[in-house]
C-alpha cells in the first residue's frame, strides 16, 4: 500500500510490470545490487533537526520479528523496516522525506519481488494477487522515496516494489486511497505547514488483528496506520492516523466504506505493539484536540488535520 498505494488498476501498467517479473523468476534473477556511489543505509535517525530512532516492538511480539545477521532492522534506500513471521508484512516501515529534492521516476517495467535477504517463507509475495482484485499496495509510499541524485532515487524507486514493502488492499480501496485522504497526507504537510527544511520522517504500517480475515492462507490487515513528524519552527511535532479498510464476505473480497482518523500516538502503540520514540509520542498533536471529540477524530477533509 503505498499508503497510498500504487496499484494495478491499468492493464497496460499491469502486464509491463509483470513481465520482467515473470522472466526473473523464471531465470532465477534477482536484481537487488545498487548503482555505483548509491547510499542503501535506510531511514535516517539524524534527517531532522531532532533525533528520531527506528520503531521498536513490545516484547510480546519481539519474537515474531524476522532476524537477519543478527538484526531484525532491514535497510533500503530511504526507509527501513522490520517483518513479522507469522503475518508475513512488515510490522512497522520508517522513510524520510526530502520535499525539496523530490523527482518525477515512472514505475513501468520495475518488477515486484521478494528481498532475497530474507527468507522467502517471512513474504508474501504474488501467490496472494494473481487472479483476483487484490492489489499490491505500498507501506512507504513510492513518491515520498525518489529524492536524492538521479542515481539515489532510482534506486529508492526500485527498492520501493520488494513485498516487504508491500501490503494487500482491494483494487477499489487502493485507487480511492491514491486521490483521497490517505494518499494526500504526506502532500498536505508541506501545503499546511512551514516545514523546516522541507523534510518530514514517516513511521507506518498495518494493524495485525486476531480476527483479519484468511485468503490463501494469509491474513489480510483491514486497518493501517502512520505518523507523520516534522520540525516546525525548531519544534518536533507529530500527527498520527489510523485508516480502516473493512472486507467482508471473503470469497468475493467485497469491500466497506473506509474511514480515516486522526489519533493518538498512544493508541497506535497500544494496536500495534510497535514502539515510538519518547520524542514522538511528547511531539503528539493529538493532544491539541479536545477531549469531548473522543479517542478518534474522523477525518472528512485534510483541513479537519491538527497539525500541532
Amino acid at each position: 500500500m503505498h499508503f497510498a498505494g500504487e496499484g494495478s488498476g491499468d492493464p497496460d501498467e499491469h502486464a509491463l510490470a509483470c513481465l520482467p517479473r515473470s522472466i526473473f523468476e523464471k531465470l532465477g534473477v534477482t536484481l537487488i545490487q545498487p548503482e555505483s556511489g548509491v547510499t542503501t543505509g535506510g531511514f535516517d535517525a539524524k534527517f531532522l533537526s531532532v533525533d528520531l530512532a527506528v520503531p521498536t516492538l513490545d516484547p510480546a511480539v519481539a519474537d515474531d520479528a524476522v532476524a537477519v545477521n543478527g538484526t531484525t532492522r532491514v535497510d533500503y534506500t530511504h526507509f527501513s523496516l522490520t517483518m513479522s513471521q507469522s503475518r508475513k508484512f512488515a510490522f512497522w516501515v520508517a522513510w524520510n522525506v526530502d520535499g525539496g529534492g523530490l523527482k518525477k521516476i515512472s514505475r513501468t517495467g520495475v518488477p515486484f519481488l521478494k528481498d532475497p535477504r530474507l527468507p522467502a517463507t517471512a513474504q508474501t509475495g504474488d501467490e496472494l494477487y494473481k487472479d483476483n482484485r487484490l492489489d499490491r499496495g505500498h507501506l512507504a509510499r513510492r513518491a515520498d522515496l525518489l529524492w536524492g541524485s538521479m542515481d539515489e532515487a532510482n534506486q529508492a524507486n526500485r527498492d520501493s516494489f520488494f513485498f516487504t514493502n508491500i501490503t494487500p488492499q482491494m483494487d477499489d480501496f487502493n485507487q480511492s486511497m491514491r486521490r483521497g485522504l490517505w494518499g494526500r497526507l504526506e502532500d498536505a504537510i508541506f501545503e499546511d505547514v512551514d516545514v523546516d527544511d522541507l523534510r518530514v520522517s514517516i513511521y507506518g504500517g498495518p494493524v495485525f488483528g486476531a480476527d483479519d480475515r484468511v485468503f490463501r492462507g494469509v491474513r489480510i490487515p483491514r486497518e493501517f496506520w502512520k505518523i507523520i513528524a516534522f520540525v516546525e519552527g525548531g519544534t518536533l511535532k507529530a500527527s498520527a492516523f489510523l485508516l480502516t479498510q473493512n472486507l467482508n464476505h471473503l470469497e468475493s473480497l467485497e469491500l466497506d466504506e473506509f474511514r480515516v482518523f486522526q489519533v493518538g500516538v498512544a493508541e497506535l502503540e497500544e494496536r500495534t505493539s510497535v514502539r515510538f520514540p519518547d520524542a514522538v509520542r511528547t511531539a503528539d498533536s493529538f493532544r491539541h484536540v479536545p477531549e469531548a471529540e473522543g479517542p478518534r477524530r474522523p477525518l472528512g477533509s485534510l483541513s479537519e488535520i491538527v497539525w500541532g
